[in-house]
């Protein structure tokens, strides 16, 4: 564990351009940034400034209270522009004078370990966040989190961007162990981009003042506006209060609370029993709910007071799923937070630097060749594509020789070294069990293109591929095809050959082709 206690000064404030992490290449992953789901009603889009944090001590319910649900609903959602790091580092990272009352804290990371920092009382998440992302030299891709979990009572949750860190440690309670972690969400805001895939048909019905049916289309837009009145509905597992059993009810979620029937799936007033509400409470997901809990499945969640500190004052539910597990928390947030959760999201956007290190338009480039006694300008394009695809063989080839010269190994040797050059990479996790790889996806967020590669369990020869699609995660062995003395890998029985699992996993990035889904997101 690291005690080192590092401080931070207020005479320098921390200055950092982005051009160091991404070299002005734009976005890091070499991919477009996805396009949002545009919005139907043409609104007005809320001011930059206006919509930027505002660090500022004072009642936090008086400031979640101010303009949360209130605020214009924007105007269709931005394109995204290529990721950069965020502006909150290089115009000051923790803005505080030398007057504000400082704190240390410690933050674990994805490998257990911590570190301890000294931090004003009043620093958010996000800053948190994008100290970290210096400190660790991370790529900042918008999704590193900053997640509070108690361990004594087995749950966790999303520390949402504006929060502010002391008061939700604060808030925790005396008997419990709270610890922060910094780790990759991809699915913080995936909801913004894809609402429909996060709520299913069947459990949303949207009405409004003159109770008229909106379109799903605009289902974000629902729960931003305080007019319109979304209602998540479904059987959840309850347990029952000092009991070991669970029940099933059915339950309806509106902006006065959470709710359950008890005669059946009525929804009249006589028959909805109130559950919870979230103006003094958050939603936590249940770890290990089956084990600690007795839970029907693992797609546990609670409902926790900021007041309560033990596990029998939990408001404990089970869903059926994942995707309805998921459905649920992120409508709870929604109700939460509302507006505050949309600009959280549309901040890093609004802020990045138009200008990068280096520009260069990709219409001033141009294919050349240079084998001839002669260079000549490729205008062909499939031309120009064979070349690209020769020219990337031939330098593998190149490497491999320079592999297998190097200290004059022999041929078999030159083929491990050319097998093991996968053990470096970022989302090979060797020896991960099943169930460990499903926690890992999970826990980072159950996004399209998740993945990691690992060693198989069943058969040590073989390599598996985990990957998240529609919420679910899915397992494709990656099988060694023998070619003349030479090993491949492949996912399609040898219809598709590749000679390491980096150009597997490179080919993947770029073609779905028997996947369910490109691979977009690596679990670190």
């Amino acid at each position: 564990m690291n005690k080192t206690l590092e401080k931070i000064h207020t005479s320098g404030r921390l200055r950092q351009k982005a051009e160091i992490f991404h070299g002005g290449k734009g976005n890091v992953s070499g991919f477009p940034s996805p396009a949002l789901i545009p919005l139907q009603d043409p609104l007005l889009a809320p001011n930059a400034q206006e919509t930027g944090t505002k660090l500022c001590p004072g009642n936090r319910s008086a400031r979640e209270a101010d303009g949360s649900l209130s605020s214009p609903v924007p105007k269709p959602y931005p394109e995204l522009l290529p990721s950069t790091l965020c502006p909150l580092v290089s115009e000051c990272l923790l803005p505080w004078t030398k007057t504000s009352a400082t704190q240390v804290i410690k933050v674990y990371d994805e490998n257990n370990t911590s570190k301890a920092v000294e931090v004003p009382t009043d620093v958010t998440a996000r800053d948190i966040c994008q100290l970290f992302v210096l400190k660790n030299h991370c790529i900042d891709d918008h999704s590193w989190t900053l997640i509070e979990h108690l361990t004594q009572l087995g749950i966790e949750r999303t520390i949402e961007d504006h929060e502010y860190v002391m008061e939700v440690l604060s808030g925790g309670g005396m008997d419990t162990d709270c610890r922060l972690c910094f780790r990759k969400n991809y699915a913080k805001y995936e909801f913004f981009k894809k609402p429909l895939a996060f709520f299913p048909d069947h459990m949303v019905s949207i009405s409004t003042e003159t109770d008229g049916l909106v379109d799903h289309s605009e289902l974000i837009e629902t729960f931003l506006k305080s007019s319109t009145c979304p209602e998540i509905h479904g059987f959840l597992h309850a347990k029952e209060q000092s009991k070991k059993s669970w029940r099933k009810f059915y339950f309806v979620l509106r902006r006065s609370g959470l709710y359950f029937s008890s005669k059946g799936t009525s929804k009249e007033p006589r028959h909805l029993q109130f559950f919870a509400d979230f103006s003094d409470s958050d939603v936590y997901t249940v770890l290990s709910a089956k084990k600690l809990h007795g839970a029907p499945t693992e797609c546990a969640f609670c409902v926790k007071s900021t007041k309560c500190s033990s596990a029998r004052d939990l408001k404990l539910l089970c869903a059926d799923d994942e995707q309805t597990k998921t459905c649920w928390i992120t409508a709870m947030r929604l109700l939460k937070f509302g507006m505050r959760l949309y600009q959280n999201f549309i901040q890093p956007h609004q802020k990045q630097k138009a200008s990068p290190m280096r520009s260069i338009s990709e219409s001033s480039l141009v294919a050349m060749d240079f084998s001839g006694q002669k260079t000549r300008v490729i205008e062909n394009p499939s031309e120009v594509l064979s070349v690209a695809v020769e020219e990337g063989l031939s330098w593998r080839r190149k490497s491999c020789h320079r592999l297998s010269g190097h200290g004059s190994p022999s041929a078999a040797q030159s083929s491990v070294s050319n097998l093991a050059i996968h053990l470096a990479q970022p989302w090979f996790h060797g020896k991960l069990s099943r169930e460990e790889a499903q926690r890992l996806i999970t826990q980072q967020g159950l996004v399209d293109g998740v993945f990691l590669l690992r060693d198989s369990q069943s058969n040590p020869k073989t390599f598996v591929l985990s990957l998240c699609h529609t919420q679910k995660i899915k397992h494709f062995q990656i099988l060694p095809v023998d070619d003349d003395g030479e090993v491949f890998h492949s996912l399609d029985d040898g219809q598709t050959r590749f000679t390491d699992l980096i150009q597997l996993v490179e080919f993947y990035q770029l073609n779905r082709g028997v996947l369910p889904c490109k691979l977009k997101h690596h679990c670190t």
